[in-house]
């Protein structure tokens, strides 16, 4: 390597890419590029770069006012889609740096994974896809791929963001229990996505389970005594040194902390002897691999079905929780068909847009990028009589 008087260019940090990653790491100088010409830069490597442009997006900001699973005026103190965001960056990065793989590519697809949620969480997401079943449905991850690719308008010569293949590949096929992806030619729907993006889908699992808990605990709809049915929970009592009848905020925190350092260590584990097994020689020998290598071992991928099922049944079926959800399903339902009826009433841009792509659609993009308290106040707007 050619040494820089006290900077690295761009080629340095490549060359440190194909030094430093295992032979299954996407490397950023192999990626498949940019759908618009946009030479690179000097100083940052093309996923850096696609990392940036996501985080000065409106979208990214967004995400400070959309629901988790407590909708924002519910309190300051429960996650939002931001935060899980980051939360989510933090444990994929170190998934990624154990096991040798692209940090950036990797915090790249975790930065945008999200940026498609509509306003008040997966209630709101069900509401949207209803309304529009007749004109193309509705799913988060597509919806994603048109913020970076079409809606997002920052740059004069191109739409959206003009990101990397492989990026935009990790967004389309972003795969959880409540993420389904959708398959579009393009993005090869019959190939695994790369090992970054799997890092990204396990550590979205690991980070939405265990903080959602945290914030069931932390709201008190949670019965603390039911978890001891959960050897998740358990185990993670035990390691963290917690006794059960412990139900302080500091105890919870550490059981917590524990928890989710089981998963990530279990995890990384796990993906690593799938590695050793699978002998990938590159980035593109992992996508022909048929079956994800970061994974849990068997008995943590139990201990999360479980974790799940408790989740299911105590927090997001709770009736405070199905109270909320069903009151933002009739937000987000009525919002549309008011819009719909009358198109005049919706801004400019908006109805510009709606002669580009239809005016479902159009409506659709307006209400999937509200936060939760613009969404709100435009409800109150159109329906209540005391708002102006």
């Amino acid at each position: 390597m050619t040494a820089s008087p006290g900077y690295l260019t761009r080629e340095q940090m490549e060359e440190q890419e194909n030094a430093l990653l295992a032979p299954w790491g996407m490397r950023s100088a192999q990626s498949r590029g940019r759908q618009h010409p946009d030479p690179e830069r000097s100083y940052r490597t093309c996923y850096q770069r696609d990392r940036d442009r996501i985080v000065h997006t409106t979208a990214f900001r967004r995400l400070e006012y959309k629901t988790q699973v407590f909708v924002t005026y519910e309190g300051d103190y429960y996650r939002t889609r931001l935060t899980h965001t980051i939360e989510v960056i933090q444990i994929a990065r170190t998934i990624a740096r154990s096991l040798r793989a692209n940090e950036d590519l990797v915090e790249a697809i975790a930065t945008a994974h999200d940026l498609g949620h509509t306003p008040f969480g997966h209630s709101g997401e069900a509401a949207l896809h209803e309304v529009m079943a007749r004109h193309g449905g509705f799913d988060h991850n597509h919806q994603t791929l048109r913020i970076v690719t079409e809606l997002e308008c920052r740059y004069p010569d191109f739409p959206g963001l003009n990101l990397t293949w492989e990026v935009r590949e990790g967004i389309i096929k972003h795969k959880t229990q409540y993420d389904r992806g959708k398959a579009i030619p393009e993005y090869e729907p019959d190939r695994s996505p790369t090992l970054e993006a799997q890092i990204v889908n396990a550590a979205d699992e690991i980070a939405y389970s265990t903080h959602d808990l945290d914030d069931g605990l932390r709201a008190g709809l949670i019965d603390p005594s039911a978890l001891q049915s959960v050897d998740a929970w358990r185990l993670a009592q035990a390691e963290a040194q917690v006794s059960p009848e412990a139900t302080d905020e500091l105890s919870r925190h550490r059981v917590v902390r524990r928890l989710i350092d089981l998963e990530v260590t279990d995890l990384i584990q796990a993906s690593a002897q799938a590695l050793a097994q699978a002998a990938p020689e590159s980035s593109e020998a992992v996508r022909l691999l048929t079956e994800p290598v970061v994974r849990h071992s068997p008995e943590m991928a139990d201990y999360n079905r479980d974790l799940r099922a408790f989740l299911y049944e105590n927090l997001y079926r709770h009736w405070l929780v199905l109270r909320m959800a069903d009151k933002a399903g009739r937000f987000v339902r009525e919002l549309f068909q008011a819009y719909v009826a009358h198109p005049r009433e919706l801004p400019a841009d908006v109805q510009r847009q709606a002669h580009q792509v239809g005016l479902e659609r159009a409506v659709c993009d307006y209400i999937a990028g509200m936060t939760d308290r613009y969404a709100l106040e435009e409800y109150r707007k159109l329906f209540s009589p005391q708002f102006g």
